[in-house]
């Protein structure tokens, strides 16, 4: 019984498209959310790949941050759902990772995937599907220590629903803060989630 069980899981994964694979984790794959929206018709792949504007405006203004603040000689600052693979058939997708120049350099002209860990790595929700894990938190949580436990110094995840900020760094307490935190980066360099909205719709406004 246990082996027809087998089998027929591993024909429902075969008929699913790689394209619909978000992330891999130990060879156990990460689908996106909807994807079966996507095969029934329901849905057009870019609908559950695309980010919101709420998303996307989040990014946007801490990459921004991020340049003002940062040395362009010491960090490279990636987005756009930069892939990371931390051990075979394993990789997450980041929406801001900051990575020691030097050591991603030589990945930069390839078209392969990151093994190098980032220093800091920013997400803003997620577009897995979580209804393989016993609960949401089970995803963010594992994904999170992977990370941690893969070389990455600070993890930063930005809940948009709930307007909560979760700080993890490895072998010190996970904080979960409000927006108006000052949140830590890198090299005594933090910002305020809040602040920099803020800062940017006064800016739209007196233009």
């Amino acid at each position: 019984m246990a082996t027809a069980v087998k089998a027929e899981k591993k024909k429902r994964r075969k008929s699913i498209p790689k394209v619909l694979i978000y992330e891999m984790r130990k060879g156990s794959p990460i689908y996106y959310r909807d994807y079966d929206k996507v095969l029934s018709g329901e849905k057009q792949l870019e609908e559950i790949m695309g980010s919101s504007g709420l998303q996307s405006w989040l990014i946007e203004l801490i990459i921004w941050f991020l340049h003002q603040k940062l040395s362009r000689k010491k960090y490279q600052i990636l987005s756009n759902e930069v892939s990371y693979k931390f051990v075979p058939r394993s990789w997450y997708n980041i929406d801001v990772g900051i990575w020691e120049k030097e050591k991603v350099r030589p990945y930069l002209e390839k078209d392969k995937l990151i093994t190098v860990a980032p220093k800091v790595v920013i997400e803003i929700d997620t577009k897995a599907d979580l209804r393989k894990f016993t609960t949401p938190q089970d995803y963010f949580h594992r994904k999170t220590q992977d990370l941690l436990d893969h070389g990455v110094e600070r993890v930063i995840w930005i809940f948009t629903k709930d307007k909560k900020i979760w700080i993890a760094e490895k072998g010190k307490p996970w904080l979960i803060v409000d927006w108006d935190y000052e949140i830590p980066v890198l090299e005594g360099i933090s910002f305020n989630l809040k602040e920099l909205m803020k800062e940017d719709e006064e800016q739209i406004e007196d233009s």
